[in-house]
Order: structure tokens, then C-alpha cells, then sequence
């Protein structure tokens, strides 16, 4: 792989010359095309809605508690320094001729968009969200008739895959290529570049293989409705079926939020206590006593400090300023794992994160257990998550129904027709455009999907207010 062909800046819809572009060229525009992407993304309604999408304690009544918009912004702050990082690296070790300091700001740009974009396609109630959708299509799929019919043995095999694999990643895609109807069918129209960093599992859902070694067949990357662009976009950029670069930084700068997310909110929730963080520390130690992260003597010391700074409340002082600690710490192994692997991630051979060998592996490691013993194995999220799925289900239950004989001979029912209004109308007329050459077979799978777009679009309030307002729990 090559940076001038995987920095893209080709839009699947170019530019048309207009009065326009002469103004442009006379220099009252001199953005370049992924600075061009940053504002159509911070100006739709899909990127506005990830505030009301919350990372890990839906519907919490809280302040501080992130929400998917929050994560975002962290993610993309992340990816913007770590392309600054890693391009730095690249330029001052020589180890590629080919690039250039304006390469190094074009990463830094393509990153900080894909950071803003990259979770902009889950659904309602985080990844419970996409478990719950999945859940809902591999028990309901077998059952569900269509003219009697099982709609089972009416979609191909990679329609089946998709809707039982469903993912937000490939959602997002779907979504920023075709559901932002502004302009025209192609939605927000990014460069290239950007769509193939926001890929982060280049196969199919035939293809997956959640018990793989090779970790990149673990998730689906793209639905069988978006194969056609994604094969433009890996054309484009030369990646083929390999991963592209960027998005091992890009899912380095998203591990490194979320795992370091987690472990705030989930001290400021109450999971677990500063005391409890600094055992859980000494015992990570014991266990890689040649580790060099900052660990239960830096926490320890960060205590002390805001004892001797005598602030408030001391533990909280210590745990949210060692986060900050392990940030820059992790940022410097994910730096490493680059441009230690370069050679590999390149030629589309290497196959792991870029903690991998560094010394933040068993870090982020820990982050995780911590997470998952403390706070999402407790009993109050698993609660939560009842509630949430719930709520999913029904939702799926009527729409799915009420969507299963949309655009078809069939007349629908007066309670269907009321379901389908509520269905955003940019989604259903990229649904018209989309199928107007298909057979029923796809069109059924394609409103299978403007059944998963609507919901993928809620926000976990409306979700919940629209279950309660459909089950007369005013």
C-alpha cells in the first residue's frame, strides 16, 4: 500500500464546476477536501444526535457521564495526536521516501473525522444496542413469513449473515454513503480516504469468523448492500482487502478512550472505590513486575498530592489524574506499536492492535478486566440491560411487521401504515432509490434494513419515550 493512493481525497460524487468553484479557486475557500469532510460532519443531524447516545450508563440523569458525542471528541482528539505522533516518527526516521509533511497533516485531519464518525451508525444503548439487534433477527429471521414464505429461504446467504451479524460499524458506513440525505443518494459524500479508515473489518458477513486468530474476520465490515461502494473505496485507496492504516490508529485512539472512559465513570458511578483500584494495581504488578506503566506508587503519589494540595476529595483527585497519566503513557505505545510494525501494517500482513508488544499491552488488558468484573458484569447494568432489550425487541416486533409487505402489492393494514409514518423520509426515499432496479428478494432485504436504519437513527430517549408512547405508558 502507497500514502498517495490510501490518502484518497476522491468522493464517490466530485465536484461539479460552477460559479461556484470559481470562487473557491480565487481563494475564498482554501480548505483542503478532508477539512471539507470535518464541517459536513459536525453539521449533520446524525453527528448531532450522539449526544443523546449514551457510551455506557444510558439514560443516566448525570452531567458528567459520557455520551457517545463526548466519546467521539475523545476519540478524535486521540486519533488527531496520534497521526501527529506516528507521522512525526515516519518522517524522522526515513522510513518511508515517500512521505511527506503534508501527508502527515492530511493523517491528522482523515483521523480526527473518522474519530467523529466512527460510532455514528450504532444504535440506541451502546454495544447492548447491536447485541440486542443481533439477538432479535438470529431467534426471530427462521420464524418470520413473508406470502408464506419463510423469509429465510428468500434471502441469499449474505443477506441472512448480514442482519444476523448486524454491526455499527457497518452501519456507519451505510449511513455516511447513503441515509444522510441532504444533497443526493450519496449521503455526506467523503473522501475515500476517510471511508476506508472508518472500515475496521474489510470482509463481509460470509466471511466472519468470530473464533479466527486473525482478528480482522472477528466483525462484519460492510453489508451486502454497501459491497459495490465498499470495492470503490478499497480500489481507490489500494487497500483491496487489507486493513488500511489509519484505522489501526483509529482503533488504538478508540480503545484508549473507552478503556480509560470506563474506568472514570464507572469510580465516579460508585463500582468501585479508589482502594479498590490500587489493590487491583499492585496485584497487575505481581503479576509483570518488569512492567514500566504508571501504576499503584503513581496513583499512591497523585493521593498524596491532592492531600498536600488539600483538595476536596483526594481519591477522586488521584484516579482522574492517573488516567490522565496512562493517556499519554498508552499514546506512547500505540506510537511505538506503528512504527514498530510499520513495515507490516503497509504491506497488510500484520494482525494485531498497536498495544500488541508494546509495554501498554497488559494495561489495557487490565483496563478492560477492571471494567467488566466491576462494572459491567453488576448487577445494575444487567438490569439495565434487560430494560434495554425490552424495549429493542418490541420496537423490531412492530416494525419489522409493518415493514414486511412495504412497496408491494399487498395492502397494509391501517395500524402498519401508522408504524411506517414514522419512519424518517430520508430514509425511505434512499429505500426507493436504492431498490428501484432490485428483485423482491432484495427489496424484502432492503426493508429488513430501512427497519434497522430507523432504529440505528433514535437516540436512547426517543427510543424509550416511543415504547412508552406505543404501550400507552403515558
Amino acid at each position: 500500500m502507497e500514502w498517495n493512493r490510501l490518502l484518497c481525497q476522491k468522493r464517490i460524487r466530485q465536484s461539479s464546476h460552477s460559479a461556484a468553484d470559481s470562487r473557491i479557486k480565487d481563494g475564498f475557500d482554501l480548505r483542503n477536501e478532508f477539512e471539507k469532510d470535518y464541517h459536513r460532519i459536525i453539521g449533520s443531524a446524525s453527528f448531532r444526535r450522539l449526544q443523546d447516545k449514551t457510551q455506557v450508563f444510558p439514560l443516566d440523569q448525570s452531567d458528567f457521564i459520557r455520551t457517545r458525542l463526548t466519546h467521539s471528541l475523545e476519540v478524535a482528539s486521540f486519533g488527531k495526536s496520534l497521526g501527529h505522533n506516528i507521522g512525526e516518527n515516519i518522517l524522522a526516521s526515513h522510513k518511508d521516501s515517500s512521505f511527506t509533511p503534508q501527508m502527515k497533516e492530511d493523517i491528522c485531519h482523515i483521523l480526527e473525522c473518522a474519530g467523529l464518525i466512527h460510532d455514528i451508525g450504532n444504535p440506541p444503548f451502546g454495544h447492548f444496542g447491536e447485541e440486542a439487534i443481533r439477538d432479535w433477527f438470529a431467534q426471530n429471521l427462521p420464524k418470520l413469513q413473508f406470502f408464506d414464505t419463510p423469509v429465510s429461504e428468500l434471502l441469499s446467504p449474505q443477506m441472512y449473515q448480514d442482519l444476523i451479524h448486524f454491526e455499527g460499524n457497518a452501519q456507519a458506513l451505510r449511513l455516511v454513503t447513503k441515509l444522510h440525505y441532504l444533497v443526493d443518494e450519496h449521503g455526506m459524500n467523503l473522501t475515500f480516504a476517510l471511508l476506508n479508515t472508518i472500515i475496521k473489518y474489510p470482509i463481509s458477513s460470509t466471511d466472519v469468523r468470530p473464533d479466527s486468530e486473525n482478528f480482522l474476520e472477528h466483525k462484519i465490515g460492510y453489508y451486502l448492500a454497501e459491497q459495490p461502494i465498499f470495492e470503490t473505496i478499497v480500489s481507490e485507496t489500494g487497500c483491496g482487502h487489507h486493513r488500511h492504516p489509519l484505522t489501526f490508529i483509529l482503533e488504538a485512539a478508540d480503545d484508549l478512550a473507552y478503556k480509560t472512559a470506563d474506568i472514570e465513570d464507572g469510580f465516579v458511578k460508585g463500582f468501585f472505590s479508589y482502594r479498590t483500584l490500587f489493590e487491583e494495581l499492585q496485584h497487575l504488578e505481581q503479576q509483570f513486575p518488569d512492567s514500566s506503566f504508571p501504576g499503584s506508587r503513581a496513583l499512591e503519589s497523585l493521593y498524596r498530592r491532592g492531600q498536600k494540595k488539600e483538595v476536596r476529595n483526594p481519591e477522586s483527585y488521584a484516579v482522574k489524574n492517573w488516567i490522565i497519566q496512562i493517556q499519554g503513557f498508552l499514546i506512547q505505545c500505540a506510537t511505538q506499536g506503528f512504527t514498530m510494525h510499520y513495515t507490516d501494517i503497509m504491506n497488510g500482513t500484520y494482525a494485531h492492535d498497536l498495544y500488541y508488544e508494546t509495554a501498554g499491552c497488559h494495561l489495557m488488558d487490565f483496563l478492560g478486566d477492571v471494567a467488566f468484573r466491576y462494572v459491567f458484569s453488576s448487577s445494575q447494568i444487567y438490569q439495565m440491560e434487560m430494560r434495554e432489550s425490552v424495549i429493542l425487541n418490541f420496537l423490531l416486533d412492530q416494525f419489522v411487521q409493518a415493514a414486511l409487505y412495504y412497496d408491494t402489492d399487498q395492502s397494509l393494514g391501517t395500524i402498519d401504515k401508522r408504524y411506517l409514518s414514522l419512519i424518517s423520509d430520508n430514509y425511505k426515499t434512499a429505500y426507493r432509490y436504492h431498490s428501484r432496479e432490485c428483485s423482491p428478494e432484495e427489496k424484502l432485504y432492503l426493508r429488513l434494513l430501512l427497519v434497522t436504519d430507523y432504529i440505528c437513527g433514535m437516540t436512547d430517549s426517543y427510543a424509550l419515550r416511543l415504547y412508552k408512547e406505543l404501550n400507552l405508558m403515558i
